[in-house]
């Protein structure tokens, strides 16, 4: 019996391919089972319907319902390992004959040897990423990491430059829309008004890769105008550049349409080649090589239920509506407000406005974890089941109480002072805790500590903070004045 490959939609590039007959499968289902954004939506099927059109006579495609429609009863399928625990129960349910993950630069059977190897030690991410250059060569000179350093953080850090508007970088490349684009537009538009289906957010002109030469065209085009100020600018922010050095290259790589082990080497050679500096390609290195690895192999690895069953500061906040509705011009915050705009109109931010201003505004008022997680899943064109519960239960949310990130990553204002220029046109003074221009970061930092001190009092690495608020004169004032903040 020949086999026909199922390819799921973080599938959809050649390396997923191994030449037989492929299944694609478009299951409206999908888009109604919580809102989305509607980028993400037009992304997964841009990608779905072109690839169809790539296959060609290779190809079975079904735009159905349900995925049941079309596979169950079915016993010729053959699928790469799927990306969620669902769909991995789902394939197994139908005799599917499976084969090992693909997609990442590292297997699931490595990360299980490297697990085993620290007995009862943390499994911690800087580990995780010597380990996997040595192991890889990636970045090597023998058996030394290459310039002597493994991390080149402390390069990597810079503000943006003072009265700078943008980066003055070029404009990144572009996918070019077509009638396919167009096609799922006019769906999206008509499963709207057709009430099966609710989307948030801004579609068009999509800005990410939907096929393996669009998302190649991306590549070559950030090495060429964007890699060399990725480092040193990797945690700036700008209200006029809502893209920065970064690669925009997330959202291809979950779909499957890069080998990211090819985007490595790629950027390595640059390196080699003496075209880019050793700091940028290190730290882009370690966002693929390093961060993306170790949050799908943490998936697996802390369990379907690390997601529902974690909640270790007590955050039972509902998400505003200011958050699922996507409604920027509703939120006074400067920084918040921009961040979650730009979220409605490209279903991307950058991981600093992830972790720091959103992320950080989230961790100060205790919103529900597992609300914010699924509301990560579906907000961004790059969410996906396997990479948010490490980033937002564990590292943004300090939801495990520790198990990713050692401490919760809250910060006041003067943090996004420096790093962006969100603060000089806000009606908040980032350096004030107390008043009418009290800054909600600076003020909700304290009445964060002081809402968590029980819980926080045996973490070391929060000593000095907590050390801060037992000495906070006006301790009492901030913290009532942020329980009566009304509004974002």
């Amino acid at each position: 019996m020949q086999r026909v490959r199922w390819m799921f939609a973080g599938q959809l590039g050649s390396q997923f391919d191994d030449g037989g007959p492929v299944l694609l499968i478009e299951a409206r289902s999908v888009f109604e089972r919580a809102p989305m954004h509607r980028a993400k939506a037009h992304l997964l099927l841009s990608a779905l319907r072109h690839r169809a059109q790539e296959l060609g006579d290779r190809v079975e495609f079904h735009q159905v319902q349900t995925y049941g429609e079309v596979v169950e009863g079915r016993r010729d399928l053959q699928v790469v390992d799927p990306t969620s625990y669902s769909a991995r129960r789902y394939v197994r349910r139908l005799g599917a004959e499976v084969l090992p993950s693909r997609g990442f630069v590292t297997s699931e059977t490595d990360f299980a040897e490297w697990a085993a190897s620290r007995g009862k030690g943390r499994l911690l991410l800087e580990d995780f990423y010597r380990w996997v250059r040595g192991r890889t060569g990636i970045l090597m000179e023998g058996d030394a990491p290459a310039g002597g350093q493994w991390n080149y953080d402390h390069d990597n850090r810079q503000a943006p430059p003072k009265n700078a508007v943008t980066l003055g970088l070029p404009e990144p490349w572009w996918p070019v829309e077509d009638d396919i684009d167009a096609g799922v537009r006019d769906d999206l538009d008509r499963w709207q008004a057709e009430g099966t289906a609710t989307f948030v957010g801004s579609d068009g002109p999509r800005r990410f890769a939907a096929t393996e030469t669009e998302a190649r065209a991306a590549l070559a085009d950030f090495v060429e105008s964007r890699l060399n100020d990725f480092g040193p600018f990797e945690d700036a922010t700008l209200t006029g550049d809502w893209s920065m050095a970064h690669s925009l290259l997330s959202a291809p790589l979950n779909l499957g349409l890069l080998d990211p082990r090819e985007v490595v080497d790629t950027v390595e050679a640059e390196y080699r080649a003496g075209r880019a500096p050793l700091s940028s390609v290190e730290g882009f290195v370690r966002q693929i090589a390093g961060w993306r690895d170790y949050m799908w192999h943490l998936y697996w690895y802390l369990g379907e239920a690390y997601s529902t069953s974690h909640n270790a500061l007590a955050a039972t906040t509902p998400l505003p509506p200011e958050f699922t509705a996507l409604d920027a011009e509703a939120i006074t915050a400067n920084c918040l407000s921009h961040s979650i705009d730009g979220l409605r109109q490209h279903g991307w931010a950058h991981h600093i406005q992830r972790l720091m201003v959103i992320g950080n505004w989230a961790l100060q008022r205790g919103y529900d974890p597992k609300q914010l997680n699924d509301w990560f899943v579906n907000m961004f064109v790059d969410g996906t089941p396997w990479v948010m519960p490490a980033n937002v239960i564990g590292m943004s949310q300090h939801a495990d109480g520790g198990i990713v990130a050692t401490k919760p990553y809250a910060s006041g204002g003067a943090y996004i002072s420096k790093m962006s220029d969100y603060c000089g046109p806000c009606r908040y003074n980032p350096k004030v805790r107390l008043g009418p221009d009290a800054c909600p970061f600076t003020a909700g930092y304290w009445a964060f500590l002081d809402r968590t001190e029980p819980v926080l009092r045996t973490n070391f690495r929060m000593a000095q903070p907590l050390a801060g608020l037992r000495r906070l004169s006006d301790r009492a004032a901030v913290v009532a004045q942020e329980r009566e903040r009304e509004g974002l």
